[in-house]
């Protein structure tokens, strides 16, 4: 029969889970308490929430999620996850806050929707640009080619004008 308190825990994990897109696992075993709350500072900072979890009650969580499958496959050995809800600077926020602890910390993989990912591709995902910026660049991708257009249907009238101008002003010099 579950307490309280660890009823209360899963509530709250579920809760997390429902509100993030990207979570990413990382075994702190060597940590001390200090760093810790070091690292929560730092991905506070960045609206990333970091949770040291016992993987049990993160299963019991997890058990009605979609994303379940993948999540519960990363809990294994001393368990402690980052929530976010932008994928890359999820990514880039947790590699920032762990590099002072990057021969004690281990990135053991993450979830990205309901998609399981490996420690790598948590370091690729953390090397993309934000979602703001990619789609700035989708959008300047797709306009690029239209201003190009209306740039070359309104040469002709620019040269006109600059074709006018110049015998206007030779007019205007020969006369004087």
């Amino acid at each position: 029969m579950p307490t309280e308190a660890k009823r209360e825990t899963i509530d709250g994990l579920r809760a997390q889970l429902d509100s993030s897109r990207t979570m990413i696992m990382s075994e702190y075993r060597g940590l001390k308490v200090k760093d810790i709350s070091e690292i929560r500072r730092t991905l506070r900072k960045q609206s990333v929430s970091y949770r040291v979890v016992k993987n049990r009650l993160m299963r019991i969580a997890a058990k009605d999620s979609p994303a379940a499958p993948a999540l519960t496959s990363l809990l294994v050995g001393p368990t402690a996850i980052a929530f976010g809800t932008d994928e890359a600077g999820t990514a880039k926020a947790v590699l920032e806050a762990f590099r002072p602890y990057s021969k004690i910390v281990k990135i053991t993989g993450g979830v990205l929707g309901t998609s399981r990912i490996d420690a790598e591709s948590v370091t690729r995902l953390a090397a993309l640009p934000s979602r703001e910026v990619l789609l700035a660049q989708a959008l300047g991708a797709f306009t690029a080619p239209l201003s190009m257009t209306a740039g070359l249907f309104d040469a002709p009238l620019r040269d006109v004008v600059g074709l006018v101008q110049a015998l206007a002003d030779k007019r205007g010099s020969a006369a004087a």
